[in-house]
């Protein structure tokens, strides 16, 4: 039996290249899909209405010349290049489905077009259609709307499912934390291993198969106050520097000093001279905008590593204009970005005048507040750029931020995945996920899991309980 995809809009809002990824079966767009993506594609909002776009094109690249008979039959589709530039081969077939002229089949419960949800009707309507006149198929509609799932099968629709090639992981509570923890002591789980000393290092060369999970720049730690850190893996061995836990909470950026383990490995993953990406996650109030700003303020305004600051963050939905407030683009990022202004008076409330330190520190680390919007198509060079809330940013987002960074730059990424205030996306689909699946492995880039509030009791009790 062979399959047929009938894909909803947005579907192809969330990834334009969708056609794409069903390999070599047929995939079916009805009309109403596309009456929905000509709509869509002149909104105000830039990043649907791009996307939008790109599905259309994307479209139009495939049906090219194609006559009406094929089109309802099925246009081959040709997959994209590959890296070294292969030949491309046929993977599949596309259709358009023209469903305004879906006519009346016996047993088959046609949803009522003429309400609100006439669209999303219609659209469920093609695939009962398909199911009732291909019996020798199997039909799947294919949509991220989660009450039109349960409203198709309803319906009789006998598949339906939402779009995964988007997901890297099929839970979040499987999310690299950027450490292990092992119960006891690690040593115990250890059947072989090599320790050599390097002048003040401690170098611990292991089996890579005894450790799981294993990737670049991640610790490994246990109950007996053991913090290992893979500083490299090669084909064979993970070679493991042994970190002294006392000396690692000891560290400092800007007078803030950790308070939890997490902390502590954050900040020495901050410090880590090799990575240009950081991605630090957690909940809200464990301290992964303060550790960041600290770190920023010290390696620019202290040890000169960097020419200046830029700090950005999505402005909910879908990193959406910054509007017609008054002013520059500082002044109009300004309320989205007041967390950096909170946590600079933490690190300065105690002066003598604060108000004048931290206008002083913004002017003398050339702190830049910058709309994610306005930051396509530049090139960073010199600069740590800051990253806050990119739990809602698509993987499309953020990989076009981070393809921002020059030459002597680094980018630290924060987010919660308990607040996405996204419609668009859920923990499993976010940008903030796909990275930090993808970016592991690696070599370059670190990851830590920041947990423990830090802020007070009410805050601790209602990330808890409420």
């Amino acid at each position: 039996m062979g399959k047929i995809y009938v894909l909803d809009t947005n579907v192809l809002l969330h990834d334009p290249l969708a056609i794409f990824a069903f390999g070599k079966h047929k995939v079916v767009i009805p009309m109403t899909v596309l009456e929905e993506l000509d709509v869509i594609k002149d909104r105000r909002d830039k990043d649907v209405s791009r996307e939008a776009r790109m599905a259309i094109n994307t479209i139009d690249r495939i049906v090219g010349n194609a006559a009406p008979k094929q089109l309802l039959e099925g246009v081959p589709i040709i997959a994209q290049p590959t890296k070294d530039k292969t030949t491309q081969v046929s993977q599949g077939a596309l259709a358009i489905y023209p469903d305004q002229k879906i006519a009346k089949i016996d047993n088959v419960p046609f949803l009522n077009s003429n309400h609100d949800h006439a669209n999303d009707n219609r659209i469920i309507n093609v695939a009962l259609s398909l199911q009732a006149t291909h019996p020798r198929e199997r039909i799947y509609l294919v949509t991220k709307d989660i009450n039109m799932r349960i409203k198709a099968k309803g319906s009789g629709l006998e598949r339906v499912e939402d779009y995964r090639k988007d997901k890297v992981l099929d839970d979040v509570d499987l999310l690299s934390k950027g450490y292990t923890h092992f119960e006891g002591s690690f040593w115990e789980k250890i059947e072989k291993v090599k320790t050599e000393q390097h002048v003040r290092h401690t170098i611990h060369t292991i089996p890579k198969h005894e450790i799981d999970p294993l990737y670049p720049n991640m610790f490994l730690i246990d109950d007996m106050e053991f913090v290992g850190f893979v500083c490299n893996i090669d084909e064979e061995y993970a070679y493991i520097l042994d970190i002294n836990k006392q000396s690692l909470m000891h560290q400092s950026f800007w007078g803030i000093n950790p308070r939890n383990l997490e902390q502590a490995m954050a900040f020495y993953l901050l410090r880590h001279e090799n990575s240009d990406l950081m991605i630090m996650t957690g909940p809200a109030g464990s301290g992964k905008t303060l550790l960041a700003l600290a770190y920023a303020l010290q390696v620019t305004m202290e040890e000169k590593r960097f020419n200046k600051i830029i700090v950005a963050r999505s402005t909910p939905p879908m990193a959406e204009d910054i509007g017609f407030l008054p002013g520059t683009e500082e002044e109009k990022m300004a309320p989205w970005l007041a967390a950096f202004d909170d946590n600079l008076e933490i690190l300065h409330g105690a002066d003598e005048h604060s108000f004048s330190s931290i206008d002083y520190v913004k002017q003398k680390a050339n702190i830049q507040f910058k709309s994610l919007n306005f930051m396509r198509g530049r090139s960073f060079n010199n600069a740590l750029i800051i990253i806050d809330e990119a739990q809602g940013l698509t993987q499309f987002q953020l990989k076009s931020i981070i393809t921002r960074v020059g030459s002597n730059s680094r980018i630290i990424v924060l987010g919660n995945l308990a607040q996405i205030d996204n419609k668009y996306i859920n923990p499993l689909t976010s940008g903030l996920t796909y990275i930090v699946e993808n970016c592991k492995a690696f070599n370059y880039a670190s990851v830590m899991h920041v947990n423990g509030i830090e802020r007070s009791r009410l805050a601790e009790f209602a990330e808890e309980n409420l």
